[in-house]
């Protein structure tokens, strides 16, 4: 098809996420890609873009790894889809043992669902049941962060603390406080603590994005808080989930950000890259003290899942994504990688007197464009058009410029990268 006519169906049917539709389908020139290689998207006039976010977090190894390709294709030949439910394969099996291997200690149980979302909810109603099963009903409030992101379900929703998204949908939502995030307040400690000695008896789980709010642009505490916050639920009885879906897999430097505090939650999330950007796939991890909490009369089992839970398809590149990193050695260019992340933003900070918090961890670097940074904000998109013209494709977080590519991302590749990124910003703020 020629790229007007895709254009053309485009704007005609589909409902895109994330857009405010009106002013997309009045003005907007999507990029349309037909391949993708490496860290780099390609359109349908051949031109190529490195893709500066991993497409939404998920393209940590890059687009179309070839073993990770070649893993599905043979699985596809044996056996695609099969239900959960009474049933096992080899890969969900494989999986899960190599999971509990990689986890950080004592989280030897793994819950499959099919993305970040569902991973969260999973874990929430693991949460609830368990006060239940274990005669603490009352247990039904979750504490999260001022800033919070962990999904779109609705269970999920409530624990949002960035109001654009949560705040349509309030008056459906399930109990949750929200505390002050350790990334804008140095108290935010002692006003988790403070929460818990007053209502430890409500609460069934505090959740956390463990180092980095993503959504919230790019926000960036100390390991201390975490270490911290899971001293605090163990001394009151409750529950620590730590949503790794975009922290995880060397995002941060580290397999997990857990790592980075030396902690083990109770339940850990992972999704996007946990299966190299090629199907929808993710997991719950639990601990073998959750998982007992569900054991004996039927009524005390998880009653709950989905369709395509532990998909062949799905385990089976997950398998694979995680012998890659194993066989090519990839947390151990995240260093090199890291330190010219630093130097771009450093320099782009340097540059521009006007922007502000330029901030780095792991693979990941942003720097804000205005005062309070906003999510609806524009300037970032100012920045994103710039880009594309230079053969960057950006998505930036309101008025937060950031990037997270690929983990593996070719050298040169990423210095070019950054160099875009810096004459961008430059060309936007001089409009």
């Amino acid at each position: 098809m020629k790229r007007e006519d895709i254009v053309a169906l485009d704007k005609r049917h589909v409902w895109h996420p994330y857009t405010p539709m009106g002013p997309y389908i009045e003005s907007a020139d999507p990029l349309v890609v037909a391949r993708a290689e490496g860290s780099r998207l390609f359109d349908v006039d051949g031109q190529s873009y490195i893709d500066a976010t991993s497409s939404w977090w998920v393209a940590l190894l890059g687009h179309r790894h070839p073993r990770l390709v070649s893993a599905l294709k043979a699985q596809a030949d044996a056996l695609c889809h099969v239900a959960l439910a009474g049933i096992t394969h080899e890969p969900a099996a494989r999986l899960a043992a190599e999971l509990a291997k990689q986890a950080p200690p004592g989280l030897g149980r793994v819950f499959f669902s099919d993305d970040g979302s569902t991973a969260l909810e999973a874990a929430i109603k693991i949460a609830l049941k368990l006060h239940v099963n274990e005669g603490r009903p009352d247990k039904t409030t979750f504490v999260a962060l001022e800033g919070a992101f962990h999904g779109e379900t609705m269970g999920v929703t409530s624990l949002l603390g960035i109001e654009v998204f949560r705040r349509p949908y309030a008056r459906a939502l399930m109990q949750t406080v929200h505390v002050p995030t350790p990334a804008r307040d140095p108290n935010a400690i002692e006003a988790l603590e403070a929460l818990f000695a007053r209502e430890h008896a409500a609460i069934a789980a505090l959740v956390l994005e463990p180092l980095v709010q993503g959504a919230d642009g790019m926000l960036m505490y100390d390991a201390a808080y975490l270490k911290r916050a899971r001293e605090l639920t163990e001394r009151y009885g409750v529950l620590l989930i730590v949503d790794e879906v975009f922290t995880g897999y060397g995002r941060t430097g580290t397999f997990w950000a857990c790592d980075r505090a030396g902690i083990s939650p109770d339940l850990l999330c992972t999704a996007k890259g946990f299966s190299g950007g090629l199907l929808p796939m993710a997991a719950t991890l639990a601990t073998e003290r959750v998982f007992e909490a569900f054991l004996g009369a039927p009524e005390r089992a998880f009653h709950y899942g989905h369709s395509y839970a532990g998909h062949p398809l799905g385990a089976a590149v997950a398998l694979e994504v995680l012998e890659v990193y194993r066989d090519e050695h990839v947390l151990e260019g995240v260093a090199e990688r890291s330190a010219r992340i630093e130097r771009g933003f450093r320099g782009i900070a340097e540059r521009h007197a006007d922007t502000r918090n330029a901030r780095t961890l792991g693979m990941i670097g942003a720097i804000d464009l205005a005062p309070g940074a906003h999510y609806l904000g524009t300037l970032g998109w100012k920045v994103s058009a710039e880009a594309r013209k230079r053969g960057v494709y950006l998505r930036p977080l309101g008025d937060v410029v950031y990037v997270a590519p690929p983990i593996n991302i070719p050298l040169g590749d990423l210095d070019e990268l950054l160099s875009v990124v810096s004459d961008s910003v430059a060309a936007a703020l001089r409009e």
